[in-house]
């Protein structure tokens, strides 16, 4: 019997069960793949608590309370993408509904957007700015500016509400049916914004540096990219979400209140990190932010259907953000060796 030579038996194909390994192996290490795990168990999980939680009415609800968070989360990945934070975001789109409540009975609906958008961002324009002509880190930055946008929107509001009932301001709050699943306009609103963002950063030249400039910016600065304009656009246009996210905001409760969404900035991160989204930037995309915006409105629609009190909703969530924090470290120390 004649012995294959090596030739030979490097052109034989693998075995199956190498196959399936390698395929195993891949799926696991796809950088969704956790994200989708926990967002399918949660389901599983909370379908079993609650008979209530699968019913098509509650899916619509977690979709609309997840719109707000969720248009946010999508500015908020792409600074982190660039490897900054921004701890304002939650403050800038307070302030927008507001603004755009207040103004809308003198100046119109169309005017009061208008004026809103451009106090967004120039709010945004202004984190930009001070990280990149000044250097300063953006943790600091946007800490002191989600302090004064704080202060300054309840001076500007006198500590009061303003209820809304222009049908421009609350339209994407309007409800209609696909079959028997309803949803709002401020859902595909929220949809819209993901697949604009996702293709900018995944199809376009600015996208790709934006992917350069937090993964490795002094290799970015060597390539010719313009980094300290990449990171503040990137700032730039986390104000235009924010004005989204406003009238989203006003769309969901026709009422702008200066206390609302406090835990804004928190839920974005959690959102950004637990998709997937690296910390240190470089790394992630939209798609697993999405995924990480739905897992936070499950788990809370899912504790609240189980009558979880809401202070331990927000302990349940800021172990979200450290449990995402650790896998990203260790993944990060098993791509370095």
């Amino acid at each position: 019997m004649s012995t294959p030579t090596m030739a030979t038996q490097s052109q034989n194909p693998p075995p199956p069960a190498s196959l399936v390994r390698r395929a195993t192996s891949s799926i696991v290490r796809a950088p969704l793949f956790g994200a989708s795990v926990a967002l399918i168990v949660a389901i599983i999980a909370f379908g079993i608590i609650s008979p209530r939680f699968l019913a098509p009415g509650n899916i619509s609800l977690i979709l609309q309370q997840s719109v707000v968070i969720g248009i946010l989360a999508v500015a908020q990945t792409l600074i982190i993408l660039t490897a900054g934070i921004d701890l304002s975001i939650g403050a800038i789109a307070v302030l927008g509904t507001v603004v755009m409540a207040q103004t809308a009975g003198a100046v119109g609906p169309v005017s009061a957007i208008l004026l809103t958008l451009i106090v967004c961002v120039a709010l945004g324009s202004l984190n930009g700015g001070l990280s990149t002509l000044l250097h300063l880190p953006p943790f600091i930055v946007t800490l002191g500016t989600f302090t004064a946008i704080v202060a300054a929107t309840h001076l500007y509001a006198g500590s009061q509400t303003f209820q809304v009932s222009d049908p421009l301001l609350t339209f994407l709050g309007t409800t209609f049916r696909i079959g028997d699943f309803v949803t709002t306009y401020g859902v595909v609103a929220m949809l819209l914004v993901y697949l604009v963002v996702g293709y900018a950063l995944t199809q376009t030249a600015w996208g790709r540096h934006v992917y350069a400039v937090g993964g490795n910016p002094a290799a970015a600065k060597l390539s010719g990219v313009r980094s300290d304009w990449v990171t503040f656009s990137v700032y730039f246009f986390s104000g235009v979400i924010a004005l989204i996210a406003a009238w989203a905001a006003l769309g969901r409760i026709p009422n702008a209140d200066p206390n609302a969404y406090q835990n804004a900035n928190l839920e974005t991160i959690t959102a950004v990190v637990i998709g997937g989204t690296s910390l240190f930037g470089g790394r992630g995309g939209v798609l697993g932010t999405l995924i990480g915006t739905l897992i936070v409105g499950v788990l809370r629609n899912g504790l609240t259907l189980a009558g979880v009190d809401n202070l331990y909703q927000n302990i349940a969530t800021g172990v979200l953000v450290i449990a995402a924090v650790a896998v990203d470290q260790i993944m990060r120390r098993r791509t370095a060796r």
